[in-house]
């Protein structure tokens, strides 16, 4: 990869990994840094990273940062993962609903519905970020899916 692939990767892949940082860690500051560690090893291996690879050792790189600074930061307990859904009258906001509950998923399934449904990314493609083949992803979505309809429940019991 030359300065100029890379100068293209920066163009074109810095928003899409800033949002799915802020998705996976709900934080700007934590989300740009991840994006900055990012960008920051694929210069630094550059002369092994292939140009047409570095969209998914990107996303990866950002995905595997995010998960070791939680290992470090904090330990998730089980309630976590199994709370109720509660809405308020005041809370109807439906981008809010989702985005508290996409918080509940596992980090793993969270990852593969924010890049299939939210950056549009082929299984095989989420695959190559999360290292996982096309049937896992698949089933992660799934999974993912399911449990955010049982959060959510009928939207018009929100509405």
């Amino acid at each position: 990869m030359d300065k100029k692939e890379y100068n293209n990767a920066v163009k074109e892949y810095s928003d899409g990994l800033y949002r799915f940082g802020i998705k996976l860690s709900k934080d700007e500051s934590t989300a740009q840094d991840l994006v900055q560690d990012a960008f920051e090893k694929v210069w630094i291996k550059r002369e092994t990273i292939q140009a047409e690879k570095v969209k998914s050792y990107l996303f990866r790189t950002v995905y595997n940062k995010f998960l070791d600074s939680k290992k470090k930061n904090k330990v998730i307990s089980i309630d976590e993962y199994h709370k109720e859904p509660t809405f308020s009258q005041e809370t109807t906001d439906l981008k809010e609903i989702l985005n508290k509950a996409l918080a509940i998923l596992p980090e793993i399934q969270r990852s593969a519905i924010l890049l299939r449904d939210y950056e549009g990314y082929s299984y095989d493609e989420i695959g190559d970020i999360l290292e996982l083949n096309a049937s896992q992803v698949k089933v992660y979505i799934y999974r993912a899916r399911k449990q955010l309809q049982k959060y959510i429940g009928k939207l018009e019991a929100v509405i």
